[in-house]
């Protein structure tokens, strides 16, 4: 059996489709199979299937609805595709040939690794997955309003890298088919519109051709109030002159979300906001300004200048554990670029890092060092602003790498560390032929995210030695530092001048300028937490009339629980410190709850003895280890302190496990779980 989301929601068995009801359950089963294999919180699933007001039963109707969905599922002897009950939340797994949303995102990246001729029959393939209008059957705004969109512009970008394979191959009659159809529907889109005025005028038709393109352009300037891109204008001035085209360039394809998933469900950024694939934000988000626009593959962003114009772009696959390549100023030759890297629109603050950093990268290495890559590893807690400050710089020092900058995250969805062969392999196919290692002649900028391990990077780092690589990771990666070299960065929060700053480029100088006082307690109510900052901030937006002081008040009495986005689970203080809480063994997570809810602060390691029960040695231990997580800074020497926002989630989640301290006293291996006997700490059951 399989679920078909791309249409109305239906099950099938190859032979009869069975469509579901317009339902509660309906919407709820929606909402899980767009996150296969992720964790859906319940307040999101309760927003999705009855909107902002939810009623006062609505806990237990969730509850009701999950089983009606089992009996659903019983009755059409899809037991196994059972909707699970964990921790915060419901998740529902599935596969390539269970859901035909990852089915097309198979096909997908399948058509991305072979031959035109055979990309453009399995691009066709994946095409003709889609029946019918989107979740027609979906009686859910939420779900209409953000993950349509989000699912057509998918669909879209393969229709555009079908016209183009017909385009080079001279299949011109063919390619036209399509467009007519996908320009009428969405008139405004540019790239579609260039593709039809081609196909117009190389099958003879020039009249044809200019008359769509007075067409687009006069939508463009009545509905916009802009001129046609400079391609079209370039085309429009080829046609008059009646030049003769040539043979239709190769496109530079791109990426698809299958390309930039390694796990069926997960989302591609963030495939960020535009780029639809919002994985993960930057992991501060909080350095970031309003939001940008996709960068043109065709004018790549000038990297050398902080000017906001070189800074735009849609965050994509930031969680994704995918290499996505930003398109390099230099003019080389491309084999399959994906999108640009996401780029941080109005970064604010983290002036000495990014001196530092940008320095390091773009110095000229000694000649004895040749072999080894200049790296830097920035660390710090959950949440403080790591991503975006590699990323930003990345974007700063971009035009050095001629050979492209990448992502890389090192961590899947569920938490656990990626292993270095499949993250070399990942490499190796982003960059062929040599490119980034120095076989090419250029060099390559890695930016591996989210870091669990050394050994995850040191076989990178010696196979892309030419390069450069920027590492984040909430561990200190002391070790990998012993062995080669590089420089540590630990980001803290931020100044209060940072967080004014960063306020005023989201929400706007004129609302800041209006309550200037209050703008400082509100960064303060968010511990100056680049997140927090980033949440708070969002919410203003989304409410004009709201008074920074009422909301300042408002989140002062619940710090940590109200600095969550229902819209987008990730955008959440508490889920971000939850998963934080997840990756250490069981023991060390309970050891940091007690000691973050303790009101002794500073902590010392006598301190923390007393309070875990433990011997002035093994306190050490702890501390040593809550330190190199994230979990705690050191100010002066011997005394240690948590960060506001820390010791708010241990005080609402705080629970004790003194039975598992001997556990303490052995760092986690690479590779195994995270829960040394099996168990969580009681605030995470």
């Amino acid at each position: 059996m399989r679920f078909q989301l791309l249409g109305p929601l239906s099950v099938t068995d190859g032979r009869d489709v069975v469509m579901l009801p317009p339902s509660k359950p309906t919407a709820l089963l929606a909402a899980l199979l767009l996150r296969p294999g992720s964790i859906v919180p319940t307040d999101r699933l309760r927003d999705i299937v009855w909107g902002e007001e939810h009623p006062t039963t609505a806990k237990t109707a969730l509850q009701s609805c999950v089983l009606r969905l089992r009996r659903l599922f019983a009755k059409y002897g899809i037991e196994h595709q059972a909707v699970v009950a964990v921790a915060g939340g419901y998740r529902i797994d599935a596969d390539a040939d269970t859901l035909d949303l990852l089915h097309f995102r198979r096909l997908v990246a399948r058509a991305a690794a072979s031959g035109n001729d055979s990309e453009l029959y399995t691009l066709r393939s994946a095409l003709a997955l889609w029946q019918g209008g989107l979740l027609s059957n979906v009686p859910s705004d939420l779900l209409h309003r953000d993950e349509v969109p989000r699912l057509a512009e998918e669909r879209l970008r393969v229709l555009e890298r079908v016209c183009d394979i017909e385009l080079e191959h001279g299949r011109c009659r063919e390619a036209l088919v399509d467009l007519w159809e996908v320009t009428r529907v969405y008139p405004a889109h540019e790239r579609f519109a260039e593709q039809l005025v081609e196909a117009l005028y190389r099958t003879g038709r020039q009249t044809e051709a200019l008359a769509e393109y007075r067409r687009i352009k006069g939508h463009l300037r009545e509905g916009l109030g802009v001129d046609p891109r400079a391609e079209l204008q370039r085309l429009e001035l080829a046609i008059l002159r009646g030049e003769d085209l040539g043979r239709a360039e190769p496109t530079r394809r791109r990426a698809a979300p299958s390309e930039r998933t390694a796990i069926p469900g997960a989302q591609s950024p963030q495939d960020t906001p535009g780029s639809l694939a919002t994985p993960r934000s930057p992991d501060s988000l909080g350095s970031l300004g309003s939001s940008g626009s996709p960068t043109s593959p065709t004018s790549p962003a000038s990297p050398g200048s902080p000017a906001p114009a070189d800074r735009e772009a849609v965050a994509t696959s930031i969680a994704s554990p995918v290499a996505t390549p930003i398109a390099s100023p230099v003019a080389t030759p491309i084999v399959s670029p994906p999108p640009p890297l996401p780029s941080v629109p109005g970064f604010t603050g983290r002036e000495a890092e990014v001196s530092s950093l940008v320095h390091l990268l773009t110095a000229e290495r000694p000649e004895g060092d040749a072999e080894r890559a200049p790296f830097a590893v920035l660390s710090g807690a959950p949440g403080i602003g790591k991503t975006a400050l590699a990323l930003h710089v990345a974007h700063l020092v971009g035009r050095h790498f001629p050979d492209g900058c990448l992502l890389l995250p090192l961590i899947r969805p569920d938490g656990s560390p990626r292993p270095a062969e499949e993250a070399a392999d990942e490499l190796r196919r982003a960059l062929p032929a040599g490119r980034g290692t120095g076989l090419s002649g250029g060099r390559s900028l890695l930016v591996l995210d989210d870091v669990v391990h050394p050994d995850q990077v040191r076989p990178l780092l010696t196979a892309y030695a030419c390069g450069a690589a920027i590492v984040t990771s909430r561990m200190g990666l002391a070790a990998l530092v012993a062995t080669h070299g590089g420089t540590v960065h630990r980001l803290g929060a931020l100044d209060p001048e940072q967080s004014q700053a960063l306020l005023t480029a989201v929400v706007g100088r004129e609302r800041i300028a209006a309550e200037p006082t209050a703008a400082l307690t509100l960064a303060a109510a968010c511990g100056h937490h680049p997140l927090a900052l980033r949440i708070a901030a969002a919410r203003l937006l989304t409410r004009p009339r709201l008074r920074l002081a009422d909301y300042a008040g408002w989140l002062r009495n619940d710090p940590v629980g109200r600095l969550s986005l229902a819209d987008d689970p990730r955008m959440s203080v508490p889920q971000r410190l939850d998963e934080a809480l997840q990756r250490l063994p069981p023991a060390l997570a309970d050891a940091h709850l007690r000691l973050a809810a303790s009101p002794h602060h500073p902590l010392t390691a006598s301190g923390a003895a007393g309070l875990l029960g433990l011997s002035d040695d093994t306190a050490e231990q702890v501390i040593e280890r809550l330190l190199d997580a994230g979990l705690l800074e050191e100010g002066q020497p011997g005394a240690f302190w948590t960060h506001d926002l820390l010791r708010a989630h241990a005080r609402r989640a705080a629970g004790s496990s003194v039975g598992h301290a001997p556990a303490l006293l052995r760092p986690p291996r690479h590779g195994e779980s995270p829960q040394l006997d099996g168990s969580r700490p009681a605030a995470l059951r």
